[in-house]
């Protein structure tokens, strides 16, 4: 405590010694004041000019086109993430040897939540604008394309857990005789 007391002191010691070297290399003029030996400044007034037209704002990111798309590739992954659950949890309570244990929803919830997460932060930098980045101007264009790939990939993930069928050589329950023919 008491090093940190002393090195407050000594940082305050030198900004007020900087202050007052600084002060006296000042040279006199109309906007020096001095009173009582210290010096002070005023600052010069200038008018504050304001441009004849507005600066352009940049373009909105989240517009009705990003919401729309990043919905359809919400609800995409609801149709993969859905089906796939409702699979696992019929196989293993069907006593499959390949299905160890039924993830819990919780734990899916956030890790397909953190992935969907990462999915909106891609594609809103992609379409925001970059100066920085050569060719930024087309990759704007296309900002679409990768939730546009992965809706796909997803619905097609999710149509596919929703036609598993059990094994041809498996024995069919007799209470679900009807259904496997």
């Amino acid at each position: 405590m008491k090093i940190a007391c002393i090195l407050v002191f000594a940082i305050l010691a030198i900004v007020k010694m900087a202050s007052l070297a600084a002060a006296q290399n000042l040279p006199s003029g109309p906007n020096m004041k001095e009173f009582d030996g210290s010096v002070a400044i005023a600052p010069p007034i200038t008018p504050i000019i304001l441009p004849d037209k507005p600066m352009p704002q940049n373009p909105k990111v989240f517009d009705k086109k990003f919401i729309a798309v990043m919905g359809t590739l919400a609800g995409s992954e609801v149709m993969r993430f859905t089906p796939h659950k409702l699979v696992l949890d019929n196989e293993y309570a069907a006593g499959a040897p390949w299905v160890t244990h039924v993830p819990d929803n919780k734990n899916l919830i956030g890790k397909y939540g953190a992935i969907f997460a990462a999915e909106m932060l891609l594609t809103y930098e992609l379409k925001k604008p970059h100066s920085w980045l050569p060719g930024d101007k087309y990759i704007r264009k296309f900002w679409w394309a990768y939730p546009a790939v992965m809706t796909a990939i997803n619905i097609k993930n999710g149509v596919k857990s929703i036609r598993t069928q059990a094994p041809a050589d498996a024995e069919c329950p007799p209470e679900y005789a009807q259904y496997c023919q």
